[in-house]
């Protein structure tokens, strides 16, 4: 990425990582739709009620997975087979602890915090369901997410692709054999989201079992090397702490939609799963400026550094203008995609009317972030996301929602919160001494 154009490097690198995000987009928007089509509004609010509170419980794992990814790495590029092998040994059992651990909490816990959520009761025990038998699953999830970590910091995204492809095909037909054929309402959908991910976890470690690289798997040596382990944790932890208190301001965030019933929770739940076709490739965009700075600036190359931040600031902002024309023309028909109910609808309609305008903000503050972290200024862009993201959404959840009568207060604060993000960025990008090697 040192040598030549810059926007076909960022490009070409990006694509596998939007393929590989959408498709786990794609699987999960396929529960809503079908839940929505085939058990009613209420399933579909249970099923997208119980996104932030899953995420928050499993926010920490991806950051520790994030940190096993660089620490194998950084082995697999110093050419150093023994800690190379240390390290993949000691992510796959952190991952089966940290797997096990949220099995049996998450299902203990589910309806403490989905009735803390201030969850309706014609939705709660159906959201109940769904995510007990979510998380008798998750350890599948969590080791699969640190498979993939392994194989990509061994640079064979194509694998983790590949089985998220097939991961994601095996979730759409299971949805509709166990909802639409079997009528198992939401039970069916979270136990094909655990037989999918069950499916994606066999596949990549049976590859990494059968490599012949530094990086392969042998079963017998899957262990926790504690000095490996802490390297790892160190260097997954902010990544896991900030996951996890976005994902608390988001379980807020939901708490104020649930307030408005089952109606709005279900319009809200619908609208945010098409919302992630547009913030993943915002990430991915964000993911490659970090790949492509990172090796610019250690080779002393900064002006390829300041052109690739225009570049990928051209791409994320021509992207989220074209999608959100889009998704605004075409408002009413995405939406009778989840539900034909007219007030679920609705409220969908009127969230796309806020994102849809200003997903160019985001992209801003997510672009400049990926391409200060190239530099390894890890912790401004954290800062900035914390308090966009998560201290101003609690403070106005707080002091400022009280004053709306309506759902437009809640739905207001996340282009609110994207534009401040954007601004501290662009300040902090402009001000401060970034480029200095």
């Amino acid at each position: 990425m040192t040598e030549g154009s810059i926007w076909k490097n960022i490009l070409l690198f990006s694509v596998p990582l939007i393929l590989g995000n959408l498709l786990q987009q794609l699987y999960n928007t396929a529960d809503s739709i079908i839940v929505g089509n085939f058990v009613g509004s209420n399933a579909l609010a249970a099923v997208g009620s119980s996104g932030s509170p899953i995420f928050l419980l499993i926010g920490f794992s991806q950051g520790i997975a994030v940190g096993a990814g660089v620490v194998v790495a950084q082995y697999l590029g110093a050419k150093d087979r023994k800690e190379a092998q240390e390290a993949v040994h000691t992510s796959l059992a952190l991952a089966a602890i940290l797997g096990l651990i949220l099995t049996v909490g998450g299902i203990f816990i589910s309806r403490s915090l989905l009735t803390a959520m201030d969850t309706p009761a014609e939705v709660l025990e159906d959201a109940v369901t769904y995510m007990q038998i979510y998380f008798g699953g998750v350890l599948f999830s969590v080791v699969y997410n640190m498979a993939a970590g392994i194989l990509n910091a061994a640079g064979n995204s194509q694998r983790s692709l590949l089985y998220l492809g097939i991961a994601s095909g095996t979730n759409i037909l299971l949805d509709l054999v166990l909802i639409a054929g079997l009528k198992m309402g939401v039970a069916g959908a979270a136990i094909a989201t655990d037989v999918s991910q069950l499916v994606s976890c066999v596949l990549s470690l049976g590859f990494l079992m059968r490599v012949n690289d530094d990086y392969r798997v042998t079963a017998k040596e899957i262990k926790v090397h504690k000095k490996m382990a802490a390297r790892i944790i160190k260097v997954g932890l902010p990544t896991g702490i900030q996951n996890m208190v976005i994902s608390l301001s988001n379980i807020l965030v939901q708490a104020g939609v649930n307030g408005y019933g089952a109606a709005a929770m279900a319009g809200f739940a619908a609208y945010m799963k098409v919302d992630g076709f547009n913030i993943l490739p915002i990430m991915s965009f964000s993911m490659a400026a970090t790949t492509f700075v990172g090796q610019n600036y250690g080779a002393g190359k900064t002006d390829r550094v300041k052109k690739s931040m225009w570049v990928t600031l051209g791409m994320g902002v021509g992207y989220t203008v074209l999608t959100g024309v889009l998704l605004l023309a075409f408002q009413n028909p995405i939406m009778q995609l989840f539900t034909h109910d007219a007030e679920v609808v609705a409220f969908g309609c009127t969230a796309m009317h806020y994102f849809c305008p200003f997903y160019w903000e985001l992209s801003i503050l997510h672009s400049l972030a990926g391409t200060v972290r190239g530099t390894g200024k890890t912790v401004p862009p954290m800062v900035v996301l914390l308090v966009s993201l998560c201290v101003f959404r609690i403070g106005w959840i707080q002091w400022v929602l009280p004053f709306f009568r309506s759902i437009d207060g809640i739905f207001i604060l996340y282009p609110v919160s994207w534009g401040l993000g954007a601004v501290l960025m662009i300040l902090y990008t402009w001000k401060a001494n970034w480029l200095e090697t």
